[in-house]
């Protein structure tokens, strides 16, 4: 895939911005949040399609936090999850919140980067706002693709990271934690290469590992390996996926149901399948 060079003024226009904005952003959450206690994680699912209302009152049993799209997720015209954050609050449900990110085929100049970045973090917080988010909230984009991102996508995700501070919540990406292989040997992890910008160096980051290992597979303990074992420096590590990715979860497949889905302990009648997801803390995203 071809690289298109991004001009030394742009970094410098949006770099030093997010830079300032983020280190503010650091600094009150270490002043108000509570570190975790070692070895403490929690366990949480994510799903394309809201489940129902009466599934929720089930998997509560089992997950501290799920997912929220603020947007329709990939594959779908429309978002189920609208509406329903003060019902899962109530309930006790920490969030992911989530925006589906653009796939690179999307650009076709390089102009493309900093304006879909700045319509997507438009749309992301103005749905933020009116599903009652608090401010502060982290905003995972989700990014499909994996290995390293061509310079078209940073410009993107560099306009997108610089509006969603400027408006007073918290960038973050979910992306591969998954080596892909590049020329002369070289491996490189779409997280990897999000945080080797110093624009977005410091981003959340939920990274998704299925491989096993070090991914347990599908499995539900009481206290779920932390995200550190996925092998990046994440917030939030998915490492089971429905279904499961055949050519990764080999050695953990007994972990899955027959139909290579993963389905919470009191899902008997298999109805919802899930991704599963470990996390630092019980609200990820802090969107309570």
């Amino acid at each position: 895939m071809s690289r298109i060079h991004l001009t030394l003024s742009l970094a410098i226009l949006f770099g030093g911005a997010i830079s300032l904005a983020w280190l503010f952003s650091v600094s009150a959450e270490r002043t108000v949040s509570a570190a975790p206690a070692a070895n403490s994680s929690y366990l949480g699912f994510d799903r394309n399609i809201y489940p129902g209302d009466s599934a929720m009152v089930i998997l509560r049993k089992t997950f501290a936090y799920t997912s929220y799209w603020l947007g329709s997720p990939p594959g779908e015209k429309t978002n189920t999850w609208r509406g329903k954050r003060e019902l899962l609050r109530a309930q006790g449900f920490g969030f992911l919140v989530l925006y589906r990110g653009r796939d690179s085929g999307e650009f076709k100049k390089a102009a493309d980067g900093p304006a879909k970045g700045a319509s997507d973090a438009a749309a992301a917080i103005a749905s933020a706002r009116s599903e009652g988010f608090p401010s502060g909230t982290i905003i995972f984009l989700d990014i499909e693709e994996g290995g390293r991102l061509p310079a078209v996508y940073h410009a993107y995700l560099l306009a997108w990271t610089r509006d969603i501070i400027k408006a007073g919540f918290r960038p973050g990406v979910y992306c591969s934690g998954m080596p892909a292989k590049e020329e002369h040997g070289v491996t490189i992890t779409t997280a990897d290469d999000i945080r080797s910008h110093p624009a977005t160096s410091g981003i959340a980051i939920w990274a998704y590992n299925d491989a096993c290992p070090p991914a347990p597979g599908c499995t539900f303990p009481e206290n779920p390996p932390p995200p550190s074992a996925s092998g990046i420096a994440a917030i939030v590590w998915q490492f089971a996926q429905s279904p499961r990715r055949k050519e990764f979860s080999a050695h953990c497949a007994a972990t899955y149901y027959k139909d290579g889905n993963c389905y919470a302990p009191g899902d008997a009648a298999h109805a919802w399948f899930l991704d599963i997801n470990s996390a630092t803390s019980a609200d990820p995203s802090n969107g309570r």
